[in-house]
């Protein structure tokens, strides 16, 4: 009844009933809103510490964007680490820097402890610029290797043309941690440990409002009502994402709702290795970027561009990001698309994630677009150890507040950015090209 998207990932998921929605009154230590990868992540973390939780999702579990994505599992955030430098200090973006890597660990450690079926994760990732850019790339890798302990791989142009056959590519770092895997499946997967371990899952069950319940220190202090039930409970956690509407409050206020697309191709058996030849994830280095990667053996999951609104025409769809696929490799000006889907990603102002507490007992954990299968992970597990007193590692997340995400005008800003920044990449790329590099 509430079926998931005609994506890949939906196609190829694990088998999975519908779970029932909320009916009637209930209660739990902690109730998790939303079940994409944040709210299936805080909820694990809080069983894990002896919390009771109760989860409730609109539609289904990885639904929304954290079941449509690239698939890409990488250290860092949306916000570049240089201007985290800036805000925060080396010390501190080092400390956020390493819990991006703990997410990654998070991901890969739940896989292997747990044997989570369908997932299928594969080594590496590629990111490659489309103008020279050696000099850069190399004080980038020793700027990292120094300052916080993580080694890329440098690949020259002529290295880097024997993996990806396209005259756009100049040169690459490789990342020989991060990974890239089916998102969906791992969603299932964490789901059904949730509720192996005694959580509650709660499907079609769309919250309508959080209100006090109480007062301060009692056992219920807030009431989550749905259509046709509450739960009752000592701490909320917002988790909701692109698709989270106006009952989130100032969670709402404070992201924007982008959608980025994606493609998958037919199968194109021994003529793939015409064009790509690694199982590295791929993704350019613009600020409207390209990324992709081999899934099923012979077909490209390509994936690119990003709005501010939610285009849904699978044919257009298709036919842009098949432009897009033959500007790099012109061989693939006539392959056939077999899906074309777009998602939208919740990103606030600051593109850093919002991890804090709204209030005594209300927290959120949200707005991880752009970068969210190593983010929403450790975000989740950062709001965990804030709720159970574990640690006070959600301070870290300080200086990047709740911010008004522009209300009205946000969305024709974020275009008009947007706009500007593919400017800025079309004219890096031509000047390299004058340059007869």
């Amino acid at each position: 009844m509430r079926d998931y998207p005609n994506t890949y990932y939906g196609a190829t998921r694990l088998p999975a009933s519908d779970r029932l929605p909320l009916r009637g009154a209930t209660t739990a230590d902690v109730c998790v809103i939303g079940g994409g990868l944040a709210g299936l992540s805080t909820a694990w973390e809080l069983i894990r510490r002896g919390r009771s939780v109760a989860l409730v999702e609109a539609r289904r579990v990885g639904w929304g964007a954290s079941g449509r994505n690239g698939g890409f599992v990488l250290q860092g955030w949306s916000e570049g680490l240089r201007n985290i430098e800036k805000r925060c200090g080396l010390d501190h973006a080092r400390a956020l820097f390493d819990l991006s890597v703990e997410g990654v660990g998070i991901v890969r450690d739940t896989l292997a402890a747990h044997a989570l079926p369908g997932c299928n994760p594969t080594t590496g990732k590629l990111s490659v610029t489309r103008y020279e850019a050696a000099d850069q790339l190399q004080r980038h890798r020793d700027h990292m290797a120094r300052n916080y302990g993580y080694d890329f791989t440098y690949i020259d142009r002529p290295r880097l043309r024997g993996l990806l056959k396209s005259d756009l590519y100049f040169q690459a770092l490789r990342d020989p941690v991060g990974f890239h895997f089916h998102p969906l499946n791992y969603c299932l997967g964490l789901a059904g440990l949730i509720e192996g371990a005694g959580g509650r899952l709660f499907e079609g069950t769309a919250m309508t409002g959080v209100h006090r319940n109480g007062t301060p220190g009692a056992g219920a202090r807030w009431r989550v009502d749905t259509a046709d039930g509450s739960v009752a409970c000592h701490d909320v956690v917002m988790c909701g994402g692109g698709y989270g509407g106006r009952e989130f409050g100032p969670l709402h206020r404070a992201f924007l709702p982008i959608a980025t697309y994606v493609v998958l191709t037919e199968r194109l058996g021994d003529r793939l290795s015409d064009w790509v030849a690694t199982t590295d994830a791929v993704g350019d280095d613009r600020r409207s970027s390209d990324y992709y990667r081999i899934v099923d053996g012979d077909r490209l999951l390509w994936g690119g561009r990003i709005t501010t609104r939610d285009e849904q025409d699978e044919t257009r769809l298709a036919a842009l990001l098949r432009r897009d696929m033959s500007a790099v490799f012109p061989g693939l000006a006539d392959v056939r698309i077999e899906k074309a889907w777009s998602g939208l990603m919740g990103y606030a102002r600051h593109k850093m994630p919002h991890l804090a507490k709204v209030e005594e007992g209300l927290w959120s954990c949200s707005s991880f677009g752009g970068h969210g299968m190593n983010t929403a992970p450790i975000g989740g597990r950062v709001i965990a150890e804030a709720i159970t007193g574990e640690s006070d590692r959600i301070r870290l997340f300080a200086p990047y507040p709740l911010t008004w995400n522009g209300g009205i005008f946000g969305p024709p800003a974020a275009d008009l950015v947007y706009a500007g920044l593919r400017l800025m990449d079309a004219w890096q790329e031509s000047r390299s090209r004058r340059q007869g590099v």
